[in-house]
């Protein structure tokens, strides 16, 4: 009976969107070993553990009584509101224990006990549109085991209930960005605490290849601030978005949002990744003329793109099969193309041609020629294209022949005008 019954929750919690109706959610608890090896370094063992996010009462029984479960009781701060819409396959969910370093203050609400376990509840969306992290408090009567705590943390047995309450949240809802160059950025941040006045420090940093730098600080108890880029009448409801000046290629990194409540330290991670589409551009026209047989160098630049990966094709195909979309021979994809080297501009962006040389022959009249140009900065790959228009020469020739006799005739008769002209004045004017 008992073995149904874990049969018959797993699949309702693998089935199931987390909502208030279904107020549980599967984690993964990644737990820390920390000992001295023999040579006397420290070393941390991952332990990862099954567990569950559980909300309700304190006397509830666990959803699955074979996992930890960690039970969120009422507080001002309600987690799933910051995942709300949310189905449950969308969401990755991560509980690890949280060292305060061996600060410890009796947090300010009401019925908290002096001493606290702390946890850190991390929610991502599969699909990286957001990542929220909850600071979870046990509360405990039992004091700390000294200032080193990670080094000394009690066991958590395979089926223990643990009851806490949310102290503090702080989400994201950029986790990724891609910037274009000279565009401006909102990099998203709020949080929340459990309680009023309390003593709130919120800092930006930006950090790449070592590099850090401050870029914004704020403090609630003295009012002080430094840096720019985060309005102050938003930091009183919670809002710490940062917004980015017009973005460089220097502006690439990791912005770092941090919050801290003694003996709380809560940030979330901005990625930001330039990416500026190539300018595609051909040495010849939308249509194109050779006498057969001669010879054309034909060149697709694509210009001032970033990163540096950008993959040029050109091909061949007949201008009809083009926009067909069924039926539609496939095109002809050359491969006697030539790649100029990766030109490095003053801007930091690259520019890359790839060229070839086009002799004409009458079977590849009326063709069309295509380069197209794919880069990570693109949807779709940039096209461009010309149709070729090969003469025999033999027509050439009767052209030219007949354009001279045109230009004679034009002469001649421009000639006959001005001796017309000379004779009438002449006979009109006699001496």
């Amino acid at each position: 009976m008992g073995l149904i019954l874990n049969i018959l929750i797993y699949l309702y919690l693998s089935a199931g969107v987390w909502s208030i109706q279904n107020p549980w959610l599967p984690c993964q608890f990644t737990d820390e070993h920390v000992f001295t090896n023999n040579e006397g370094h420290t070393e941390t063992r991952l332990i990862h553990r099954e567990a569950m996010l559980q909300f309700g009462q304190k006397e509830d029984a666990p959803v699955n009584p074979n996992a930890i479960t960690l039970l969120i009781t009422g507080s001002k701060l309600d987690l799933r509101r910051y995942v709300e819409g949310v189905e449950e396959e969308q969401l990755e969910c991560e509980l690890r224990r949280y060292s305060t370093e061996g600060i410890y203050v009796r947090w300010p609400v009401m019925g908290a006990l002096e001493y606290n376990r702390w946890f850190l509840c991390t929610l991502r969306h599969s699909r990286g549109l957001f990542t929220v992290t909850g600071f979870l408090r046990h509360p405990s009567d039992q004091p700390p085991p000294g200032e080193q705590d990670y080094r000394k943390w009690p066991p958590i047995p395979d089926r223990e209930v643990l009851t806490t309450t949310v102290a503090m949240v702080i989400k994201t809802k950029t986790p990724s960005v891609k910037a274009g160059l000279m565009s401006q950025q909102k990099l998203h941040c709020q949080f929340d605490v459990d309680h009023k006045g309390a003593n709130i420090t919120v800092e930006w940093h930006w950090q790449h290849r070592g590099e850090r730098n401050k870029l914004f600080s704020y403090t609630s108890r003295t009012g002080h601030t430094q840096g720019s880029g985060v309005g102050l009448k938003a930091l009183a409801t919670g809002d710490a978005t940062y917004t980015l000046p017009l973005s460089k290629m220097s502006s690439e990194g990791t912005y770092i949002c941090s919050v801290s409540v003694n003996p709380l330290f809560g940030n979330v991670d901005i990625n930001l990744h330039i990416e500026e589409p190539p300018r595609v551009s051909l040495n010849v026209g939308p249509t194109f003329s050779l006498q057969e047989g001669q010879e054309q160098k034909v060149v697709c630049e694509a210009n001032s793109y970033y990163p540096l990966d950008v993959e040029i094709v050109w091909y061949e195909q007949d201008p009809a099969a083009s926009g067909q979309r069924v039926g539609a021979p496939l095109p002809k994809v050359l491969d006697n193309i030539l790649l100029s080297s990766h030109k490095h501009n003053q801007d930091r962006t690259y520019s890359l041609s790839a060229f070839f040389y086009l002799k004409a022959s009458l079977r590849q009249s009326g063709k069309q020629f295509t380069c197209s140009v794919s880069h990570h900065s693109l949807k779709v790959p940039i096209k461009k294209s010309f149709i070729l228009n090969v003469e025999e020469p033999g027509s050439w020739m009767f052209n030219i022949v007949l354009g001279l006799i045109v230009i004679l005739l034009v002469i001649l008769f421009v000639m006959l005008r001005y001796l017309h002209s000379v004779r009438k004045r002449a006979v009109e004017k006699p001496y």
